[in-house]
């Protein structure tokens, strides 16, 4: 094998994070490398927001980030932040819009964020390798690392890998196994941002409302989201589940609000006395889906007004605090994201490097550091690539 190549930066990973560190330490003027095994950068960028990339929110904060230590994540947001990512799009031309909760879109395809990046590192002198599988790491004199078919020598190294969400994407352990080899400790891993499954008397309930998108609140723990829920033939799905996702732990209960801002003991005591003639399923059919209404009220024949109260008061109850208890979720194969990964009390806040191993930078998902649903988890890893890119 011929003598190493010589960088000054390594990063391992052309996903968000590595190419916005590939950028913000090339226009530095360092010389930087920027491997994947993959045989295209960005693939989770392409697929994102259904292929028009929500690239970030508006309403990026601390707050909407999980971690174990939720203020880890403070310095990077604010030293990079999704008015610096916004200006960058704007720069290049690229047309976007607010869909909803500060969510930004690109209005034609997610090529044309990951065409930016790709013309940003160009510019900026980065040296791209595609296909290369990291075989070795060695820490001496900086980083030796070994390749397929290279060797590269260099003084930083930056873990840009990602987490274990969607295996078919490519996703690994790498940043992971990597961090434990170099002293760092990773938390619990698990599926985050995922649908949620139900067992069999959960589902059977469920099986004449599988398909069917309504708004709810949903509750578990800290977390509480007020958006869309789908039922599917193995639970529950949309943007509200996915969210809650991240806050549900095995054995817990969620919440389900199927009337947000409706109080159901009031409107069902009220239509009896004003419509005593009506059935339950017409009177609820006007404030939830018809197929939705015939389900919860699928016991509840006849006039209202043949109703018990306590009947009544028992439906009110599980359509404004329907608990119900998941077992399990769809799993790393359908989570949009990671939760937990390397522990952020071995990493700089400020720059993500390794406090026990000079060089060293961990970025983006492969971090203890997970957004909510919207384009929190992309700020994310602007935001710590960028900083690492600045240090590294």
């Amino acid at each position: 094998m011929p003598a190493p190549a010589q960088f000054e930066v390594a990063i391992v990973g052309a996903g968000a994070a590595g190419l916005i560190c590939a950028i913000s330490a090339g226009r530095r003027g360092r010389r930087v490398l920027l491997l994947d095994h993959a045989d295209e950068p960005g693939k989770k960028i392409l697929i994102s927001g259904g292929g028009r990339c929500n690239f970030t929110n508006l309403h990026a904060a601390p707050d909407r980030f999980l971690s174990q230590n939720p203020a880890f994540c403070r310095s990077a947001l604010a030293r990079y932040t999704q008015h610096d990512f916004i200006a960058l799009v704007e720069k290049h031309n690229i047309a976007y819009h607010e869909k909803t909760l500060g969510q930004l879109f690109c209005d034609g395809s997610a090529r044309t964020i990951l065409a930016m990046l790709l013309k940003e590192c160009q510019d900026a002198g980065v040296v791209l390798r595609l296909g290369q599988r990291v075989a070795d790491i060695e820490h001496g004199d900086g980083f030796a690392l070994r390749t397929d078919s290279s060797a590269v020598q260099a003084q930083s190294l930056v873990l840009a890998t990602g987490g274990l969400s969607i295996p078919k994407m490519g996703a690994t352990d790498f940043a992971h196994r990597t961090a434990r080899r170099f002293g760092l400790a990773v938390t619990e891993t698990r599926p985050g941002l995922v649908p949620l499954t139900f067992g069999a008397a959960d589902l059977a309930l469920m099986k004449p409302i599988t398909g069917l998108s309504t708004e709810a609140i949903v509750a578990c723990a800290k977390g509480r989201f007020r958006e869309a829920i789908l039922f599917t033939h193995r639970g529950l799905s949309g943007p509200a589940i996915l969210q809650i996702s991240s806050y549900w732990r095995e054995g817990a209960a969620i919440t389900v609000d199927l009337l947000p801002g409706t109080n159901a003991t009031d409107l069902l005591r009220d239509r009896k006395k004003s419509r005593p003639r009506a059935e339950v399923k017409t009177i609820l059919a006007e404030h939830l889906p018809q197929r939705l209404a015939q389900a919860v009220a699928e016991e509840l024949r006849g006039p209202i007004a043949e109703i018990t109260d306590k009947k009544l008061l028992a439906l009110a109850q599980r359509l404004n605090a329907w608990r119900i208890v998941p077992v399990g979720t769809e799993g790393y194969a359908k989570a949009e994201v990671t939760l937990g990964g390397v522990d952020t009390r071995g990493l700089s806040s400020k720059t993500m490097e390794a406090t026990g191993v000079p060089g060293l930078y961990v970025v983006g998902e492969a971090v203890d550091v997970t957004g909510w649903l919207g384009g929190y988890n992309f700020q994310w890893a602007w935001s710590s690539g960028w900083v690492a890119g600045q240090a590294a």
